[in-house]
């Protein structure tokens, strides 16, 4: 088996040598000019421009989403079937709101005073 392979070595021309020399030559000119390209700042910071970008863009997506879930959930604990507001509920939150609010300002000029 070792014979046959050194065999086809040997029947090669010199000219069918230097065209393999010349060709791989040819592939490591391109192969070193990718990498030159990859690796060049400009390339790079473009590539991390755009994954942050990518990843801004998915992460407010996702909040935009959560946000709206929300904010239907809401609607729908203030509103009956028809989109009418429900008294009943609106009126409950809005005094505590207005609880928390007297106390958050009454803790300040406190503050304020003392």
């Amino acid at each position: 088996m070792g014979k046959a392979g050194t065999e086809d070595k040997a029947a090669r021309t010199t000219a069918q040598i230097e065209a393999d020399i010349e060709r791989t030559r040819k592939q490591l000119a391109v192969n070193l000019d990718e990498l030159a390209m990859r690796v060049h700042p400009s390339t790079v910071a473009a590539q991390t421009k755009a994954k942050m970008r990518a990843s801004v863009e998915q992460k407010a997506g996702r909040a935009y989403v959560a946000v709206s879930g929300a904010v239907e959930q809401v609607k729908a604990h203030f509103t009956d079937e028809q989109g009418r507001p429900r008294q009943d509920r609106i009126v409950p939150a809005a005094l505590v709101g207005t609880g928390v609010l007297l106390l958050i300002a009454s803790a300040r000029s406190e503050r304020k005073r003392g």
